[in-house]
């Protein structure tokens, strides 16, 4: 894939090996980023947090994510039908451009960038019941090279289109569902791909809005 990167989309791992679900973010390095964020529209009223923003080569913040709903465990048999919870992925749209030292090209982000960084943030949440510990970072590798394709190929048959509003504008977001939740990915007319990815909240009934205000997600 020409358009997005791998770097910097995987939880941090704890002590052992194992893998936290994320790490609450601060609002200072979503205050630094260049384009708008969005997040859950008005008509969600549940709690919100910050997660964490991703830069590029470049040290520009390029993505970032914000929670929506119950903060999230990584997924097992007790919690896999309890948690609500969607987050919401902000990209910006870079064309491909020049590394500020000149020796190379920084890639370009698309859609497919969204999606790529919703489908691995839905595995961080993800632990198949039955997997020991020691095998999980084969599974991982697996599955993230499964969503790596899927994201590579939004044309294809794992996808249908979803319309959802998007700062009130209705929306075409490429939409497809799995065992461990939802991914959905889009453009906004802001100049930016959101991304969405969640469980225990349906799709169907969300809505995107440029965020305003970050006191709502201190």
């Amino acid at each position: 894939m020409e358009t997005t990167s791998r770097v910097g989309v995987q939880a941090p791992a704890a002590e052992g090996g194992q893998q936290l679900p994320f790490v609450r973010g601060t609002v200072d390095g979503y205050l630094q980023a260049s384009f708008p964020w969005y997040g859950l529209d008005e008509a969600f009223t549940g709690p919100r947090w910050l997660m964490h923003v991703g830069t590029a080569a470049d040290g520009a913040v390029e993505h970032g994510s914000i929670g929506n709903g119950e903060e999230p465990s990584v997924r097992s048999e007790a919690t896999e039908d309890k948690e609500r919870f969607a987050v919401v992925v902000t990209v910006a749209a870079n064309p491909v451009r020049r590394s500020p030292d000149g020796t190379g090209l920084l890639e370009a982000t698309s859609v497919s960038s969204a999606a790529w960084l919703a489908g691995v943030g839905l595995l961080s949440f993800t632990w198949p019941g039955q997997m020991d510990h020691t095998l999980r970072d084969d599974w991982l590798d697996q599955q993230t090279e499964t969503a790596w394709v899927l994201a590579d190929d939004l044309s294809g048959p794992a996808w249908s289109t979803l319309s959802l509003p998007v700062d009130g504008v209705p929306t075409p977001f490429h939409y497809r569902e799995s065992e461990f939740g939802w991914v959905l990915a889009g453009s906004t007319q802001a100049g930016v791909h959101v991304g969405a990815y969640g469980r225990g909240m349906s799709a169907y009934g969300l809505g995107f809005a440029v965020v305003r205000d970050f006191a709502a997600y201190a």
